[in-house]
């Protein structure tokens, strides 16, 4: 795959109950924030649930990332759909590998950056 800096992927997923509990049990993050409905009878995602969403799209690449920068901007509860979109800021040929810079942002469906962060890594050739 030919790749360069200024290159766009995304990806969209809405997150369910199921996938929140799920997260809460595999990380132990069981915070009374995640696992409390609102007043709409939503939980709300845990932040590192949102982040992976980035994962989809840096898994196809085979991106191995070195640093994740994220900021929370706006919790995220389940029937909200987040979509990622990643940009790519720099493309380094290396001799047996592509340095990458990314920037991210995520927004909900009504539009909303719930997200933003910065990765560094590598893909190996």
């Amino acid at each position: 795959m030919t790749l360069k800096a200024g290159d766009v992927l995304t990806w969209s997923k809405t997150f369910n109950e199921e996938e929140v509990l799920q997260f809460a049990e595999l990380t132990g993050d069981k915070g009374r924030h995640h696992m409390e409905r609102d007043e709409d009878g939503r939980l709300m995602v845990h932040g590192l649930l949102t982040a992976s969403i980035g994962t989809k799209i840096g898994g196809g690449l085979n991106y191995i990332a070195r640093e994740l920068v994220s900021e929370f901007v706006r919790p995220v509860f389940t029937g909200d759909t987040i979509t990622c979109e990643l940009t790519l800021t720099k493309v380094e040929q290396m001799e047996v590998v592509k340095k990458v810079e990314i920037r991210s942002v995520y927004r909900n469906q009504k539009g909303k950056e719930v997200l933003a962060g910065t990765s560094h890594g590598i893909i190996r050739d």
